[in-house]
């Protein structure tokens, strides 16, 4: 028989949502992928059953239906400060997911390099593979998670198309500062270089930190694309409703890849995101304020068990440094030590190694989330602080 495709050999499945499978299969506590195991707000899911009542249950427009393009335009210019025509600027995807491999699909030829940050979000790096570009790393140095800017500088060369910025960044918590995107800015502006701005948390933040968007700084709107989605704002990760923002050249091209990929996203989906982003900031402080509590409860646990880990300043996720725990179990291994952790505690979580393209940096680290509900969030931290040896 002929060969299949080689291409999908260079990478592996997500260990995030295999991490998920060996938990369910154990019926253990999953702090291993990021998603809510409480109720979505009622408000959201009333809405969903009234566009679905509504009759808002065939094909939508393929790039996005006016309602939520107009909503997305309306909150991204009051809280991001990023001017975009709903007509001719935003595609609405099936998730972030989709947005950031449609975006880079419409960005890259062949010989292009993308720069990540590492440790990074894992599908990076098969996205970066599949648009068919060359990932460049530079390197995010914990405990505060800071990059080095002659490593960022040597990094951009004439063949660099794009840098994709997280942040808040999973898995480390980092939030870039205005400062860290002005030097970002001024890279793409000497290299000719689009920025992939990665914000589906940029409501989670904490300790007052603040959220900013690197397509509103001077010279960046036309060379940025920015990619969100209602998933986490909104806990609702499962409705796979997500967007990019990009100037018209951009945008058509987006919408060519969106199209052929998926489509459209759920159309009565959209019409409830669209009713959801009228919310006012009271329920934005309400989720940073319920993220902040869990945070500073679950890494105290964290702490208590033995886990090295600073607060994150966005985000739900801590990035650990398990080394003392392991040693204390007789394991070298970040995987095998995730696979034990479940065996022991029943707690899952993602092994270090899934966030960086040299596994062996990530091999005594591991990542939990805590966006769970109190109950759940209780048990780990008696679980983990009791079944673990001192």
């Amino acid at each position: 028989m002929k060969k299949l495709s080689q291409i999908t050999e260079t990478f592996s499945e997500s260990v995030i949502r295999e991490m998920t499978r060996i938990c369910d299969e154990a019926g253990g506590y999953n702090l291993s992928q990021g998603f809510p195991d409480f109720e979505s707000p009622k408000a959201v899911q009333e809405a969903a059953i009234r566009a679905i009542q509504a009759g808002f249950n065939q094909y939508p427009v393929t790039f996005g239906e006016p309602e939520l393009r107009e909503a997305i335009s309306r909150k991204v210019r009051e809280y991001n400060h990023i001017e975009c025509n709903p007509k001719t600027d935003i595609t609405v995807t099936c998730g972030a997911t989709e947005a950031m491999i449609a975006t880079l699909k419409a960005l890259i030829n062949p010989g292009d390099e993308i720069i990540i940050f590492e440790p990074f979000y894992e599908n990076y790096g098969p996205d970066s593979i599949l648009s068919g570009a060359t990932p460049r790393y530079v390197t995010l140095y914990g405990p505060d998670w800071h990059y080095l800017a002659e490593e960022l500088a040597a990094a951009f060369n004439e063949k660099t198309k794009a840098i994709i910025i997280n942040t808040p960044n999973n898995p480390t918590g980092k939030v870039f500062s205005k400062e860290e995107l002005a030097e970002i800015a001024a890279l793409c502006i000497k290299w000719d270089t689009y920025a992939v701005a990665d914000e589906i948390y940029e409501h989670i933040l904490y300790d007052g930190t603040r959220h900013v968007s690197i397509a509103s700084l001077p010279g960046m709107a036309e060379r940025t694309i920015t990619i969100n989605s209602i998933s986490k704002t909104y806990s609702v990760t499962g409705w796979r409703v997500g967007w990019a923002i990009a100037a018209p050249e951009i945008t058509k091209r987006i919408r060519k890849v969106h199209d052929f990929f998926t489509v459209g996203a759920p159309t009565p989906l959209q019409h409830a995101a669209a009713e959801a982003m009228t919310y006012g900031p009271e329920y934005y402080e309400g989720l940073k304020n319920h993220y902040g509590e869990a945070r500073n409860f679950v890494l105290d646990a964290l702490r208590q068990a033995g886990f090295k880990c600073e607060l994150p300043q966005g985000a739900y996720y801590v990035l650990t440094d398990a080394s003392d725990v392991m040693a204390r179990l007789g394991i070298t291994d970040d995987t095998a030590f995730s696979r034990k952790l479940i065996e022991l505690t029943g707690v899952a979580t993602v092994p270090g190694s899934s966030f960086y393209a040299d596994k062996t940096k990530g091999s005594r680290q591991v990542r939990f989330c805590f966006c769970k509900k109190w109950e759940t969030l209780k048990h780990v931290a008696q679980v983990l602080t009791t079944k673990l040896p001192k």
